[in-house]
Parts: structure tokens; sequence; C-alpha cells
């Protein structure tokens, strides 16, 4: 059984390889420490890639959603391969601000705060695909972030928030997108945000402390777990 998660192993890591840009050149390795931690880590997300052929035996074919899991699991191999090469010179550093633009670009990027957005744009996110709701998903979430608020007012917040989902839809169909991503801080208002638009949309979320104090590699890792 041992023999036979290696070579599965084995097949997994020549996809995540394989899957580097063929034109790409390496340069001859330098001396260097092998991270240890990193094997470790490798190791770990190869195993967990086994669901995937037991899954979807006898014919080990996937669906649109099951492969897009397949592969952004290998393509955090991939990344974390690419660490190890460059510790050995084989690679260049990784452009941490490249590597945001193309893993966001894929997304339709919902928050709560214009402020958000400007931190996010700053991690190299394209504002184009970033979008500040302002208002919560659904009318009732209003009553939650603020019991006491009039109902005079929760007529116009009504209209708003029709505007923020003809904002999607518009959005997702004028970049060709159907993945939404939340990106918000651990407070109310991002909470019911992402509890909705997951709801609504399958979004992923990202929630963290303070988006104006996360740097770029703290970003690129939480975005290369998806």
């Amino acid at each position: 059984m041992d023999k036979l998660r290696y070579k599965q192993a084995q097949k997994l890591l020549e996809k995540a390889i394989k899957s580097k840009k063929t034109q790409e050149k390496f340069k001859k390795p330098h001396a260097g420490k092998i991270n240890s931690q990193t094997i470790g880590e490798i190791q770990n997300d190869v195993i967990d890639l086994e669901e995937f052929l037991y899954t979807s035996r006898p014919t080990h074919s996937l669906n649109q959603e099951e492969a897009q899991d397949f592969c952004d699991q290998v393509l955090v191999i991939r990344n974390k391969l690419d660490e190890l090469l460059v510790d050995f010179g084989i690679m260049e550093q990784l452009n941490v601000e490249e590597e945001i633009k193309t893993l966001t670009g894929k997304y339709l990027i919902l928050t709560t705060k214009s402020n958000f957005k400007k931190s996010m744009t700053k991690l190299a996110v394209d504002p184009q695909h970033i979008l500040v709701t302002g208002v919560p998903l659904q009318i009732d979430d209003m009553k939650i972030i603020n019991p006491n608020i009039p109902d005079t007012a929760l007529k116009s917040i009504e209209k708003k928030i029709s505007h923020v989902k003809n904002d999607i839809k518009r959005k997702k169909e004028q970049f060709e997108i159907e993945q939404v991503l939340v990106v918000v801080e651990k407070d109310k208002t991002g909470e019911i945000l992402a509890k909705r638009a997951q709801e609504l949309y399958g979004a992923y979320i990202i929630r963290v402390e303070s988006i104006k104090d996360i740097s770029p590699i703290e970003f690129l890792k939480i975005l290369s777990e998806f």
C-alpha cells in the first residue's frame, strides 16, 4: 500500500511540474540547503490529492467544479516546488505582485469598504475586479447590523442592494468570470457579507484581522490555499 501511495504521489508531482510554462528556462543549480518543512508540506498536499483518484474511479474524469478544485490544489504544490527551486538558484525569486494579480484575476472580489479596496489595490489586485458593496446583500441583514434602523431608511437601502446585485452580475459578464471572492475583516459587517455571498454566489471567503496590515507575501499565501 505504501508503495502504491508513493507511485501515486510521484505521478501527481510530475503533473504539477509539467504545469509550468514550457518556454521557461532554468539555470544551473548552486549549492544550497533543502527546506525540509516545504518538502513535508508538499508530501502532505500530494497525499491529499489522492482523494481525487479514489472518488473519480474508474475513469478518473472530473467535472468542471472538481477540475477547478483539483487544479487549485496542484497549483499550491507547484508554488511550493518553485520555492525549492528558487533556494538553489534554478529559478528567479517569485514575483509576488504578478502572482497575486494572476490568482485574483479569476475572481470578482467583494468587500465592505472603499479603504479595503485601496488596500487590496496596493497588493496588486486589479481594482476593476473589486466591488465595494457598502450595504449587505439582503435587506434583513441590515436589521442585524443596525436593529434600530427606521423603515424609511430601509427603502433606500433596498434600492442600493438591488444596484449592488446588478453590478455583480454586470461585472461577472464583463470580465467573463464566475467565481466570487469575499475579502473582509473579522467584524460583524464582514461576517454578514461573507455568509450571504456564500449562499448567493458560492463565494470563497478571506477573513483577516486588518486588511491594511496584511503583507503581499501573506496575501499570496492565503490566495494559494484556494
